[in-house]
C-alpha cells in the first residue's frame, strides 16, 4: 500500500470509530476569514456606564471547535476511501427526509434471504420462540405482606381543626331532637327525600319515598340499587282493517261506523285515499279518523283538507307520522276553522322535523281564531308559539266546561 495513504487503526479503544480515521494534511484554504474565539462588544448606555458581553467558544469532546473553522469539509471527504466513508456513515445520521429509509438507517443485515415471506410460518415461529424462551427471573421475588419503598403516611391533622369540628352542633329544639332520636332508618330516608337530599340515597329509595310505597327491604343508607326488571309488553297486533270495505261503509253512511282506524296499514294507494276523502263530507256518523303512518303525501293531504271543511260530525283527526310538508300542515289547520266540530287534531312527526318560525306563527294565529279546538298534537319549537297555543287551548277547555 502506498505510504501516502492512511488506513484505519484496528486497535480497540474508547474513541469512536469515525475519529480513528487518519487523513492527509489539508492544503491551505484561501479566501477564508478566521473567526475569533470570543467576541467582545462594547455598548455605551450612558456617559459613565459601559456594558461588556463575552461569548464562550463552543467545545466538542473538550476541544475548541474554533480550530476547525478553517477546515473545508468537502476536501476532507474527498480524501476518504469508500470503506472509510461507509464507516463514517454508520456513525453519522444524515437526517435527510429525501433519502430512502434503507439509506438513512445504519443497520445492515448480513444474512442471506431465506425466500419469500410466509406470514403463517412467521407467526408460528414467533409463538414458538415466545413459549420456549424462559421468563427472566425477578430480582426480588414477591413476598406477601412485605412493604417495599416508602409507605405513604397521611399528615397529622391540626388539633384546632378537629376541635372546631367537634364543637359544631345544630340546636333544633327538644321536640325535633326527640322525634329524630326515635325515628327509624326508613323514616330518616323519607325525610331526606322530602328535603331533596338526593346524594344521600339511591334512586329506588328516593322514588319509593315520593310515591309513599315504603322503603325497599335491606337497602338502608349503604344499599346498592339493583336493575329493575323491564316490563315486557306484547306486540301490537297487525291492523287487519279492510280498506275497501271501510270506504264502502263510509260511502253508505253506516250508522255503526263511528271510528275508522287505518293506522300502520301499508300500500294504500292514492286512489283509495281519493275515494275516501270524496265520500267523507257526505257521512254524518263518522267521528274519529286515524291515518297514522299510512304514507299520506301533500297531494292526498290537500284532498283531506277540502274534505275537512265540509265535514259535519268529525271530532278527532290524526295524521301523525306521514310525509306532509309544513305548508300543507298549515292548510290542514286552516281547514279546521271552517269545520267547527273537530276538537282534537294531531299532525306531528312529519317529513320535516322542524316547521320553522314563519310556519309556527301562522299555525299559532290560526289556532287562536279557532274556538272549538281543545287538543293539538304538533311539535312547536319556539316558546312564544307554544305558550300562546297552550293558553288559547286552555281557554277553549274552560269555555267548553262552562
Amino acid at each position: 500500500m502506498d505510504s501516502n495513504k492512511r488506513t484505519v487503526h484496528s486497535e480497540k479503544s474508547d474513541v469512536p470509530e469515525f475519529q480513528r480515521i487518519k487523513l492527509r494534511p489539508v492544503p491551505e484554504i484561501k479566501h477564508k476569514i478566521p473567526q475569533p474565539s470570543f467576541s467582545l462588544s462594547l455598548r455605551k448606555t450612558s456617559s459613565t456606564t459601559k456594558t461588556t458581553s463575552l461569548t464562550a467558544p463552543a467545545k466538542l469532546y473538550g476541544k475548541d471547535l474554533s480550530e476547525y473553522d478553517e477546515v473545508d469539509v468537502d476536501a476532507l471527504l474527498a480524501q476518504l476511501s469508500p470503506e472509510e466513508i461507509n464507516i463514517l456513515a454508520k456513525e453519522v445520521d444524515p437526517d435527510d427526509n429525501f433519502l430512502p429509509p434503507d439509506q438513512r438507517c445504519s443497520y445492515e443485515c448480513t444474512k442471506s434471504p431465506t425466500g419469500p415471506l410466509d406470514r403463517k410460518k412467521l407467526i408460528e415461529h414467533i409463538n414458538k420462540q415466545a413459549l420456549e424462551t424462559p421468563d427472566q427471573p425477578e430480582f426480588e421475588p414477591y413476598v406477601k405482606g412485605t412493604v417495599r419503598g416508602k409507605k405513604w403516611i397521611p399528615p397529622a391533622r391540626d388539633q384546632r381543626a378537629l376541635e372546631v369540628e367537634e364543637q359544631i352542633a345544630i340546636d333544633m329544639g327538644d321536640e325535633y331532637e326527640q322525634a329524630l332520636s326515635h325515628a327509624t332508618q326508613e323514616e330518616i330516608i323519607d325525610l331526606a327525600a322530602i328535603l331533596g337530599f338526593h346524594s344521600m340515597m339511591n334512586q329506588d329509595q328516593y322514588h319509593a319515598s315520593l310515591l309513599n310505597k315504603g322503603q325497599p327491604v335491606g337497602l338502608g343508607w349503604d344499599g346498592i340499587t339493583k336493575s329493575t326488571q323491564q316490563k315486557v309488553y306484547p306486540m301490537d297486533p297487525p291492523n287487519n282493517t279492510d280498506v275497501e270495505e271501510s270506504i264502502k261503509r263510509v260511502k253508505e253512511d253506516d250508522p255503526k261506523l263511528i271510528e275508522l282506524n287505518f293506522n300502520n296499514i301499508k300500500n294504500i294507494s292514492d286512489e283509495k285515499f281519493e275515494q275516501l276523502f270524496e265520500v267523507l263530507p257526505k257521512n254524518e256518523h263518522l267521528e274519529v279518523l286515524s291515518l297514522t303512518n299510512v304514507g299520506l303525501t301533500d297531494k292526498t293531504a290537500l284532498l283531506l283538507a277540502e274534505a275537512i271543511e265540509k265535514s259535519k260530525t268529525l271530532r278527532v283527526l290524526n295524521v301523525e307520522t306521514n310525509f306532509i310538508s309544513p305548508p300543507v300542515v298549515v292548510k290542514l289547520v286552516k281547514a279546521l276553522l271552517k269545520c267547527r266540530t273537530i276538537e282534537e287534531f294531531r299532525a306531528s312527526n312529519q317529513r320535516s322535523a322542524v316547521l320553522g318560525n314563519k310556519i309556527e306563527m301562522e299555525i299559532t294565529d290560526l289556532v287562536e281564531k279557532n274556538t272549538s279546538l281543545l287538543r293539538l298534537g304538533l311539535h312547536l319549537e319556539f316558546n312564544d308559539a307554544r305558550h300562546r297555543v297552550a293558553a288559547h287551548l286552555q281557554r277553549n277547555i274552560d269555555r267548553n266546561e262552562n
